[in-house]
């Protein structure tokens, strides 16, 4: 079997949905279909839940704009604007209902009920279509076979649990295409949680190392792992393969072309990525296997936008190892705050995080009673692999620069955006 992931770009409109399905029609593989929220509505429906945690009685006509553009979608692929049975519908109106009986003090688990909403919209529209188009597929309700923990915003996975499920699933649909949702699972007693920001591409690796998939092939905007992001260096070059290893650098350190949680169970069962575009099915995009004889001859550029800069200095200047170390990064995890840097002196540390306002003042709170913290806003994290001097002036020249990281392959800096 072969795994297909789509991104919210690939179907933003209704040209983007038939385009995903000739994709899927000249495959002739048995596949099972990972598809993402469409085009921005992950990022509107984020905004819903700011609106209904801080009581901004905008929610509801944001609510109303975001219907608004499914049904658009819907009506320029079907006879009517909605889905048979009602079944657009309804589940707005179940989900409004939902929210004005939902309070707002639990933001991570409201955000999971109401923005993984998006992928269930996207794929009983993708599979509506696929059926009208001949194609013998079926909707697979993700929350019920990708089992989590209840980390809200961050799920882990339950493999065992998952792999009976999942795989009773796809024995069950045997000669079918399945059409599953992205970026969600589902706790044992029915909430849904959410895998992390844009981890449809991790979704599409459980399901490939659980099902023992020939390959994952994720279909982008682009041609394939590109050596920069286009919108930000000029004259990008793409990557014909790439290591497990280097990809995983370059998603940690914030390249958007993969989730940093996709490699490790691909890695795990030697499962090859193809990175495709969809613009150009054709073409042979980006190969990312076991293969470490690669050689980079471009440097490899990554930025992350809208990060802070936290530097922590101990009250008591005591030294940050040890056990003191080890409960400050725990109470990182505890809130849900990912390092992205780190850098340690004997009585500081820095920690490049990205900024997200909630969560960070949770943290400062219950940190300034041993720490003296201070931070920089307004930050980006800029990553060059294989780096020469030509390179570092591409990215540093007129930049003020925070904080410098450098090791014989990488070096990073944090940066005033």
């Amino acid at each position: 079997m072969i795994v297909y992931k789509f991104g919210g770009a690939s179907v933003k409109d209704a040209a983007g949905i038939k385009n995903l399905a000739r994709i899927v029609a000249a495959s002739g593989d048995d596949i099972v279909v990972i598809v993402s929220a469409l085009g921005k509505t992950t990022n509107a429906l984020e905004n819903v839940v700011k609106a209904h945690c801080s009581g901004d009685a905008n929610r509801d006509q944001q609510l109303i704009d975001i219907r608004s553009y499914h049904e658009e979608i819907a009506n320029s692929l079907f006879s009517t604007n909605d889905l048979p049975g009602g079944l657009l519908s309804s589940s707005f109106e179940s989900l409004i209902d939902n929210l004005r009986n939902t309070g707002t003090d639990n933001y991570d688990q409201t955000y999971d009920q109401v923005v993984s909403m998006g992928e269930i919209w996207s794929t009983m529209i993708v599979n509506q279509w696929l059926i009208i188009s001949g194609i013998n597929s079926v909707w697979v309700d993700t929350r019920k076979v990708i089992i989590t923990d209840n980390r809200y915003r961050d799920a882990n996975i339950n493999w065992d649990e998952t792999g009976r499920k999942l795989k009773r699933e796809v024995e069950n649909s045997r000669g079918k295409i399945l059409v599953m949702q992205g970026f969600i699972g589902g706790t044992p007693d029915g909430m849904t949680t959410t895998l992390g920001r844009e981890g449809s591409d991790f979704s599409a690796a459980v399901v490939a190392n659980i099902i023992d998939a020939n390959r994952v092939e994720i279909w982008k905007d682009v041609p394939g792992v590109m050596n920069a992001d286009p919108a930000w260096m000029p004259n990008v070059s793409k990557l014909d393969r790439i290591s497990y290893k280097e990809a995983v650098e370059l998603s940690f350190s914030g390249a958007k072309v993969i989730h940093p949680k996709t490699i490790k169970p691909l890695h795990n069962k030697n499962i090859p990525l193809i990175v495709r575009s969809f613009f150009d099915p054709v073409s042979a995009g980006t190969i990312i296997s076991s293969n470490e004889q690669v050689e980079q001859v471009v440097p490899l550029y990554v930025k992350k936008e809208n990060q802070i800069l936290l530097s922590l200095v101990p009250k008591d200047f005591s030294f940050v190892i040890g056990d003191n170390l080890g409960n400050l990064f725990q109470q990182f995890y505890r809130h849900g705050i990912k390092t992205n840097l780190v850098q340690a002196s004997a009585v500081s540390i820095a920690v490049c995080v990205d900024n997200e306002p909630v969560r960070i003042e949770r943290l400062k709170g219950e940190l300034e009673s041993e720490y003296k913290v201070l931070y920089n806003d307004g930050a980006e994290l800029l990553t060059l692999r294989y780096y020469d001097r030509e390179s570092i002036e591409n990215i540093t020249s007129g930049r003020e620069i925070l904080l410098e990281q450098k090791t014989r392959r990488s070096i990073r800096y944090v940066v005033k955006s």
